[in-house]
């Protein structure tokens, strides 16, 4: 199963800050800030998410097809995500909405470093 998924940024300060208030509406929080690498989640013992700072200091670029999906918890809740991400600088890559009639709904947003994010409910 997931421990956790890396995105690589430019600006750490600005990721930590984006991320946490971000993902704090779903119960996450910086737990672990190790320098070039900090993670977010609920708990060490659930999927988080880390921001870092490449190992070989090279400039962060997002991966073409590499997405991370966050499941809130309803469609609501997606489109609060949504909103939120966009306010804090993040921009559209797919307004919030029904993808597959009565099973898939679902809001994308490229966060400041041009990595890709869903914001999804299923049923």
């Amino acid at each position: 199963m997931i421990s956790y998924v890396t995105l690589g940024v430019n600006n750490l300060t600005a990721a930590k800050a984006f991320y946490g208030e971000l993902l704090k509406d779903l119960g996450g929080k910086n737990l672990m800030d190790m320098g070039r690498i900090a993670f977010f989640g609920k708990s060490m013992a659930q999927p988080m998410v880390a921001v870092c700072e490449p190992f070989d200091k090279q400039s962060a670029n997002p991966g073409n097809g590499n997405m991370v999906s966050f499941q809130p918890g309803s469609k609501e809740l997606v489109d609060t995500l949504y909103q939120k991400s966009i306010a804090l600088g993040a921009s559209c890559d797919g307004a919030p909405g029904q993808r597959i009639a009565g099973k898939f709904y679902g809001a994308y947003v490229k966060d400041p470093d041009g990595n890709k994010l869903c914001f999804c409910h299923f049923g």
